[in-house]
């Protein structure tokens, strides 16, 4: 067998979410080039705001501006920034405490190296250019004069012309995924239009996907054995909402679908058939498509349907 795989993976989608009183003015504010906290109910005033004090948990409204300016609390240097950072070439990573507030929030900090950067250094906010109500309206932070300019905090009503009343924050997450031996096995056989599953050495079953141990014994498998191609649907669902980059029209069917020779369903679309004429049941096989991996889904074989206690257990 050839070298175990890999491949670069990643699980991104937007993150949605709406915005209460406080973090819709805290927001708001900043694409005013204001920075606000609330007073906790012992008198501290944290920044970034929170909804409820960290330590009564009672509700908090009660907002103040700060200063833009303040002092670094502690640093990381970061030697290389990855994509969507707020700064492209190095920088620290800075806890900074605002003039007049009582916690610090974390930003960058753009300094030309780690020698420039110190705990207890002044700082001052550096606006970006074009501000929408976001944590990004603060480009980063830089080096400011090192005294320390006493600014009185005042209370703030917290009202805005068009306030930012939700966000929608990109999650993503790059990866390197190692399938190991068992799985590259799978992999590769797909990639020659097969499906190759693992039997278990004491109850004989066979599983695919393989994953290297029977989940019911808990002993290693290694006895490879090919099954399919064609299989039963067991169960199934209808899916009517669209998935973004996934050219398929809706309704479609994803089932689980019992490949001959194996004792575990997998999961795979059906095609070619009207949705609303998939079943339990129904006898199935795999099309393929030009240099594809993997099946792109499976179709009616034209079969009879397969009698109901001939995958009960597989259900």
């Amino acid at each position: 067998m050839s070298e175990v795989l890999t491949a670069p993976l990643v699980v991104e989608f937007p993150f949605t979410r709406s915005l209460g009183p406080v973090q819709s003015a805290f927001l708001t504010g900043l694409r005013e080039r204001t920075v606000l906290g609330v007073r906790a109910r012992d008198g501290r005033v944290v920044v970034p705001p929170v909804e409820y004090d960290p330590v009564t948990a009672d509700e908090l409204r009660d907002l103040v501006e700060v200063a833009p300016t303040g002092t670094v609390t502690t640093w990381a240097w970061n030697p290389s920034p990855r994509r969507g950072q707020p700064l492209d070439t190095p920088f620290a990573w800075a806890l900074v405490r605002f003039d007049g507030a009582d916690t610090a929030l974390l930003h960058a900090l753009d300094a030309p190296d780690p020698d420039a950067v110190h705990t207890g250094m002044r700082v001052r906010v550096r606006w970006a250019a074009e501000r929408t109500g976001a944590i990004t309206d603060i480009a980063c932070f830089e080096p400011a004069d090192s005294e320390v300019t006493e600014r009185q905090v005042r209370p703030y009503s917290g009202e805005f012309a068009e306030p930012v009343t939700g966000i929608t924050a990109p999650a993503r997450l790059d990866y390197t995924y190692a399938p190991g031996r068992t799985q590259s096995r799978y992999l590769q056989a797909l990639a020659e239009r097969k499906t190759v599953g693992e039997r278990c050495p004491a109850c004989r079953k066979v599983y695919v996907p393989p994953r290297g141990a029977c989940p019911t014994c808990g002993v290693a498998t290694g006895e490879p054995v090919e099954v399919g191609p064609r299989g039963t649907v067991t169960t199934y669902c209808i899916v009517n909402i669209k998935a973004r980059n996934l050219d398929i029209e809706v309704p479609y069917v994803y089932a689980h679908i019992a490949l001959d020779g194996a004792d575990l369903a997998l999961h795979a679309r059906i095609g070619g058939i009207p949705y609303d004429q998939v079943r339990m049941g129904l006898r199935v096989e795999p099309v393929w498509t030009d240099g594809a991996r993997h099946p792109d889904h499976y179709r009616p074989t034209g079969e009879p349907d397969a009698d109901y206690d001939s995958y009960k257990e597989l259900i």
